[in-house]
């Protein structure tokens, strides 16, 4: 499993919004040396999971539809990863032919339950602190 640069900047972004409440993508990417397309990008994947709102307007931009501690990074990452698995065989789907004599697949299965549970332990609060 790599977290790319998509969900790295993912985390950044939410954390400047539980930080400042609502903001400017512009200001956001300025101060996260993000760049702005990239960022545009990633903050509609993150409104369209419903964890970001945005407002038009003199005082318009974007703010966490929730309390920053109510998010995991568990569930930021799984919106804007394509997998955070450790292998194939354990991204869901049809699964491996082989699954059912794999002497390896209790390992993935065991690292992808032990990566979720510790990215699941630390929320946006524990990233602004």
């Amino acid at each position: 499993m790599i977290v790319s640069s998509k969900g790295r900047y993912a985390l950044y972004i939410m954390a400047e919004l539980a930080k400042e409440g609502g903001n400017s993508l512009r200001q956001i990417a300025l101060r996260q040396n993000l760049p702005y397309k990239y960022a545009e990008s990633i903050v509609s994947l993150l409104v369209k999971a419903g964890f970001v709102e945005s407002r038009r307007g003199k005082k318009g931009g974007y703010s966490l539809t929730r309390r920053p501690e109510e998010y995991t990074l568990s569930e930021i990452l799984k919106k804007t990863e394509t997998s955070l698995a450790a292998t194939e065989c354990t991204e869901g789907g049809e699964g491996c032919p082989r699954a059912a004599t794999c002497p390896t697949l209790p390992v993935w299965r065991g690292l992808d339950e032990t990566v979720d549970a510790y990215l699941s332990r630390y929320t946006l609060t524990d990233l602004i602190k």
